[in-house]
């Protein structure tokens, strides 16, 4: 399959998640990263075209920092209940709201995922569906204050102790670890990147 892009430039990684490097370095691939702070805020409302519009983003971003041609690859994460979109509790206090109002539902987590590079831009999100079990008052309480949902989209961490909340997921497990690795795959294969020796 011909690459769209005219050459393999340098894969740069657009997140300082421990997690998404992780996850990218599983697949046998070099990068280094680079991040740059942006504001998270999309002109959409829609939680997909969000998720999707935040990632490419990012890619630009960090795109518009480069001197030489590059492959940017960037994902954001969104949690929404129906409409309402989640996003990273402030303190303990709206982490511990975040987790009841999630408490006994269905939810969905969108992961879009942007790769850019001197030929263009490709995206698309992936959607995962996570169904809580239902939480006690101390139970939301108690993750809460561990902390470990704070820096999170929807105020938990499938990948940590936030396991325990989870009674059902319908999709992709890594799209809500926050790095959807199948289409991460697609994306950089279709960029002629070799992913696991391919190529």
């Amino acid at each position: 399959m011909t690459s769209p892009f005219s050459s393999r430039p340098e894969l740069i990684l657009a997140s300082g998640s421990p997690r998404r490097r992780e996850l990218l370095g599983s697949l046998g691939v070099t990068f280094r990263v680079l991040t740059s702070d942006i504001p998270e805020i999309s002109a959409h409302t829609d939680p997909a075209a969000v998720a999707r519009d935040l990632a490419e983003q990012k890619a630009r971003a960090v795109a518009a920092m480069l001197d030489t041609p590059a492959l940017i690859l960037a994902s954001d994460t969104l949690v929404a209940l129906g409409d309402r979109i989640l996003g990273k509790p402030q303190d303990a206090s709206q982490n511990a709201e975040y987790l009841s109002l999630l408490s006994g539902q269905t939810h969905t987590v969108y992961s879009g995922v942007a790769l850019i590079g001197p030929d263009g831009l490709q995206s698309d999100v992936e959607a995962t569906r996570v169904t809580f079990r239902t939480l006690t008052e101390a139970e939301a309480r108690h993750y809460a204050a561990s902390g470990e949902g704070l820096d999170k989209a929807g105020g938990y961490g499938i990948q940590g102790l936030g396991m325990a909340l989870v009674s059902r997921i319908e999709g992709d497990y890594s799209g809500v670890v926050g790095f959807p690795l199948a289409l991460v795959i697609r994306l950089l294969r279709g960029a002629g990147v070799a992913v696991w020796g391919q190529g």
